[in-house]
């Protein structure tokens, strides 16, 4: 089979196409000729080595194909079925890749491939941070930085359907109407604004009850200052590099009537517990079938153009999901 394959952590030129044996099926698990395959910043970060992994591998996290072997313990699929599977290491840009049964979910007849592809990892993420992380209620005033991006317009979604007031930052004005194209309240274009003004200006200077940041660096202490008292940080992710060591007592901000914040680096295992893996698939398959979720596939590319894939996430060119077709 196909597959593309990395001997060593680098930049995005380590990525190589090969021809490697179809991987054989364990007892658990099950073999899935692959449809679609996602792109996400974990890809990145396992190659240039700042995740560890063992040396050669095969990208990729999640995907959705057709079920062509079964493990002799497997009782919950079946050869033909068609399935979306995620969080299983990696594997997944390659034509053929075997997965842990339990890290799979049938797909609905109702969700093509590619969209099946396309709301996983994003999806789980998205769902956990507004129902878990931060319980989201009706008329609470929320960040997301990010807006546009796969997890983002996500984000925006879940929180409107709960009744939330969503504020989101963009790069670009064409970003911004893909957000409001979802139905964000507000957009602030970070590349000529400032995010800290403008929210304060948008709160009557209260702050919002929850800022979900996945830049990270960037943002990190502008994002505190535009929390309303006791309000939550949601440090999820580091697009601009890992939030550096800081001194705890910028959380109380003592020189504000607000103040008191909390801040949490939420892990996706850990609201992946028991059934919540397949009980939050199932929800948002649940929501994008009623036509309540939409999932943006902005880019979609053939596995032997991973390497323009993976240089557009990182350069920030990307909208929505990105994901690789076969």
């Amino acid at each position: 089979m196909k597959a593309i394959r990395v001997h060593r952590p680098g930049s995005p030129e380590v990525l190589q196409l090969e021809e490697i044996p179809i991987p054989s099926v364990k007892e658990s698990e099950i073999l899935i000729e692959n449809k679609a395959s996602g792109i996400n910043g974990k890809d990145l970060l396992f190659r240039d080595g700042s995740y560890r992994t063992t040396f050669p591998y095969t990208p990729g996290i999640e995907g959705a194909g057709i079920v062509r072997e079964k493990g002799r313990v497997v009782t919950n699929f079946e050869v033909g079925d068609r399935v979306a599977y995620c969080h299983t290491g990696t594997g997944s840009y390659a034509e053929f890749t075997a997965v842990s049964a339990s890290r799979a979910i049938r797909l609905p007849e109702s969700i093509d491939f590619s969209t099946g592809c396309a709301c996983l990892v994003q999806g789980l993420a998205a769902h956990y941070l507004t129902h878990s992380t931060f319980a989201i209620g009706k008329n609470d005033k929320i960040l997301v930085h990010a807006a546009a991006g796969g997890v983002g317009l996500l984000i925006v979604q879940l929180a409107k359907l709960k009744g939330a007031k969503v504020i989101g930052t963009v790069s670009t004005l064409e970003k911004a109407q893909i957000a409001h194209s979802v139905g964000i309240d507000h957009t602030i274009l970070y590349s000529s604004e400032d995010f800290e003004t403008e929210t304060m200006k948008l709160t009557d200077g209260a702050g919002v009850d929850v800022v979900y940041d996945s830049v990270g660096a960037a943002t990190f202490k502008k994002s505190l200052k535009i929390l309303k008292s006791r309000g939550l940080l949601v440090a999820f992710g580091q697009s601009s590099g890992f939030i550096p060591p800081f001194d705890v007592n910028l959380l109380a901000n003592s020189s504000s009537d607000r103040g008191s914040f909390f801040l949490t680096r939420p892990t996706t295992a850990h609201y992946l517990k028991g059934q919540e893996f397949t009980e939050r698939l199932l929800d948002i398959f649940e929501y994008i079938s009623q036509k309540k979720l939409s999932v943006f596939i902005g880019q979609k590319y053939s596995l032997n153009h991973s390497l323009e894939a993976h240089i557009a996430l990182a350069n920030r060119q990307t909208i929505g999901k990105s994901i690789i077709v076969f």
